[in-house]
């Protein structure tokens, strides 16, 4: 890709993404290749919830092994990335001036949301990352402002990156099972007509609505994310699918690129 980097949504899926060859998996691998090398990346993560936006700040964030269930190997893996404590500061201040308020954590590590595609992106670890946090007490209105509040962080060299789910219901999880129920589909393609024809207004609408976005998402923070990455392109950007499909039955596991 050429010219500024864009923003990044993209569906993490299972930890054992870490391990298990998959198309979602080839598809992250493929990515960082694609985006080149950012000066730092800003991941909004759907496994840290706080009643705030909240930046981490350590110099050097731990691999946390938010899991359980999953095979021994996943807990062995660290992904040992540097922390970027100016750029959370960045963050505050940035989130501060559009007069949202920011709070910072100097132990937050990187819990898998964040890990998983990464060390697949960037297996170096030589990008520095710094978490943000997402509330799932406020709106996708809400998250879109602070999005919007980052935007400029583009032409800094930040990759601004929502690490979720496009479908997310573990109730309806089948690992291994590869039929995917309607609804899914239908919110999948919903969710791919709204962002690549860049509609913000409806990508703020309450998403559960209806019967197939209460079955995709029980409860939204896997979606959080995309509103942050979306909002963060700048106003009138569109989405470009990265990849799209499913995994374990009906894991939505779609990603875009905002421009």
């Amino acid at each position: 890709m050429t010219g500024r980097l864009p923003t990044v949504f993209m569906s993490h899926g299972p930890p054992t993404l870490a391990l298990e060859d998959s198309p979602a998996r080839r598809s992250l691998a493929g990515l960082g290749r694609t985006l080149g090398r950012p000066q730092a990346i800003l991941c909004v993560s759907a496994h840290w919830e706080t009643e705030v936006p909240t930046a981490g700040v350590a110099t050097t964030p731990a691999t946390i092994h938010d899991f359980h269930g999953f095979p021994e190997a996943l807990s062995r893996i660290a992904y040992p990335a540097p922390g970027l404590p100016d750029l959370g500061r960045t963050i505050a201040r940035l989130l501060g001036d559009a007069g949202i308020a920011c709070e910072l954590d100097e132990a937050r590590g990187l819990d898998h949301g964040v890990w998983v595609p990464l060390m697949l992106m960037y297996p170096d670890a030589d990008v520095p990352v710094v978490p943000l946090s997402i509330q799932p007490g406020a709106s996708a209105a809400e998250h879109l402002r602070v999005g919007r509040a980052l935007a400029g962080l583009r032409e800094e060299g930040i990759l601004v990156l929502g690490s979720g789910g496009a479908v997310h219901n573990l109730g309806r999880y089948v690992p291994g099972g590869t039929e995917v129920a309607d609804w899914a589909r239908r919110f999948d393609d919903w969710l791919d007509g709204v962002l690549t024809a860049g509609k913000a207004d409806d990508l703020v609408k309450t998403w559960t609505d209806g019967p197939d976005g209460e079955a995709a998402h029980p409860r939204d923070e896997h979606l959080l994310p995309l509103p942050v990455a979306f909002g963060a392109a700048g106003s009138g950007a569109r989405g470009r699918a990265l990849h799209r499909g499913f995994m374990d039955g009906n894991l939505g596991m779609a990603a875009y690129a905002f421009r």
